[in-house]
Order: structure tokens, then sequence, then C-alpha cells
């Protein structure tokens, strides 16, 4: 049963699929946000909290401490009057672009349609 789950021996080998994996991995719902911002270039926190307004202060926080974590983002920190902190991505960090672009396709196919249309769409 546990190899119907999973397209691969790797469900079967370790007890997680590699979507549970990606998941742990990116952390929270707000990572995905962060990574599309932070594809743009490097960023200082506040820049990132008004590109990415509808995150919390501390949840940008936590989602950023976890992604550094992860080898995703690195935070830089210039030894300026006040201090400056800057984020980036890391080369892991960057890869992950091509997976937010066939996410964006997905979206673009099937996230605003009508209920109605889908159900044509799959019938068809």
């Amino acid at each position: 049963m546990k190899e119907e789950l999973s397209g691969s021996n790797n469900y079967a080998e370790t007890g997680k699929s590699n979507i549970c994996e990606v998941l742990q991995i990116l952390g929270a719902k707000w990572s995905f946000l962060v990574l599309e911002e932070l594809l743009k270039g490097p960023q200082r926190f506040r820049q990132l909290q008004r590109n990415a307004a509808v995150i919390k202060t501390q949840s940008l926080t936590d989602t950023l401490r976890h992604l550094e974590h992860n080898g995703l983002v690195r935070r830089e920190v210039f030894p300026t009057v006040p201090v400056t902190v800057e984020y980036s991505l890391t080369e892991k960090g960057s890869d992950f672009q091509a997976a937010l672009k066939e996410m964006e396709k997905w979206v673009q196919k099937w996230g605003a349609q009508p209920q109605a249309s889908v159900e044509a769409t799959v019938s068809s």
C-alpha cells in the first residue's frame, strides 16, 4: 500500500514521500512568497516586509530563519550604523525557481477557474 501512494520507491524505503521532504525543507506557507521575492535580488528585512505585505513581522522572521537554517537563504550582516542585514538566495534557493515557475503555470491553468468550467474541462 505504501508504494501505491508514491510514484517512486522513496516512500517505501524511508516512510516519507518526496513532497513531505520538500515541505519540511521549505517550512511554512510563506516560504514560497519569500523565495519568490528574493528571486528579484537581495533585499533588506524592511524591504522584504513591504514587498510581501501580507506576512506579519514575526512570521517573516520565522520564515527567513527557517529558510536560512535549511540553506536556501543567506543572511549577510554589514557593520554599519545601524547594522544592515541583507537576505539573498543561495544556490539551493535559486534552484527552486523552476518549481515556482511550474506552480505559476498550474495556477494560471487551474487557479481562477469557476467550478463549472473546471468540471467542463475534466469531463471533456
